[in-house]
């Protein structure tokens, strides 16, 4: 009697969301910050495989494509981590959680978009972007979200290769193949997704090991994590400046990419000083928002480097 009562108030409340609330609940599924620092490599990365400006509608296209992409791969992670949601502090307010969305909409959502994208991008822009569409959608899930999530604490190391796809895909968007520049673009975000991610799960720490998942921060002491984060900043680094002899980088390109290196690896070295000082608070969030703003200026100068030559009239 009682577990009836409980399916008919959960079935009225349900009713009573709203229309907003229902879109809003889910937009919150495609993990918008998420996708808003996958979409900003994409455009650069369109500028820089153009050589100067790409056709507009081209790069809407690619964009348009490219969220649903990662809203659908995002969405299919919220359904799957559903279980470990419920439990963990941060991800109280997510909508499957909330019930503002149910887990059978959720599902279908997440299909909806990725078919949506697939077929978006095969038929407005070109099926090698779609082929890597796929490709990225099918890696988060069963291979990040699936499989190496709850199992090693390498998960975001190799998972993060879905978050790198981006830049892939606005080279093929452009060019219809690649090549070793856009390689190198994936390599960026590739060792930067660690010193990224890492210093947020220092700092949700406890809700990772609340439920399991083994993040490195849960396996290992801070210490640790930040010599890992020092080492991933250096050869994230590193491989920016490949950029310069690789694709012609000029002049803009090579300063920011140096300046905010040094400056990325300088608050890695701070964490990793705090962490072993026995600082009872590290402050680790510095370094990740430290890393989104490394990564989107470096990403600024990859799309405006190679408009300069026309700009100045050289």
């Amino acid at each position: 009697m009682t577990a009836a009562v409980d399916t008919r108030n959960d079935s009225e409340g349900r009713a009573r969301i709203g229309f907003s609330r229902k879109v809003r609940a889910y937009v919150s599924l495609t993990k918008p910050r998420v996708m808003e620092l996958l979409l900003v490599t994409t455009v650069p990365t369109m500028f820089l495989a153009q050589g100067g400006v790409p056709d507009l509608w081209r790069v809407l296209g690619t964009l348009i494509g490219g969220a649903l992409s990662a809203g659908s791969a995002s969405a299919f992670n919220c359904y799957i981590d559903r279980d470990i949601d419920r439990v963990m502090k941060r991800t109280k307010d997510r909508a499957l959680v909330t019930g503002d969305v149910t887990d059978r909409e959720a599902l279908v959502f997440s299909y909806v978009l990725g078919v949506a994208s697939i077929a978006w991008l095969a038929i407005l822009i070109n099926p090698l972007s779609a082929a890597l569409s796929l490709f990225a959608i099918l890696f988060y899930v069963f291979v990040y979200t699936l499989w190496l999530k709850r199992r090693t604490p390498q998960n975001i190391v190799w998972g993060g290769i879905a978050g790198c796809m981006p830049v892939l895909i606005g080279w093929s968007a452009v060019t219809d193949s690649l090549g070793a520049a856009p390689v190198i673009l994936f390599m960026i975000i590739f060792l930067w997704t660690p010193p990224h991610y890492w210093p947020l799960s220092m700092r949700y720490r406890d809700d990772y090991a609340s439920v399991g998942v083994p993040m490195l921060a849960v396996v290992r002491g801070r210490a640790h994590v930040g010599l890992q984060v020092i080492l991933y900043a250096w050869a994230t680094v590193v491989c920016s400046l490949l950029l310069v002899p690789v694709a012609h980088m000029g002049v803009l390109y090579t300063v920011v990419a140096l300046a905010s290196g040094i400056w990325f690896i300088y608050q890695s070295h701070s964490l990793y000083s705090r962490a072993i000082t026995h600082v009872v608070d590290v402050k680790p969030m510095k370094v990740f928002f430290s890393s989104i703003t490394y990564l989107t200026l470096v990403f600024l100068a990859v799309g405006i480097d190679p408009l300069l030559p026309r700009v100045l009239g050289f």
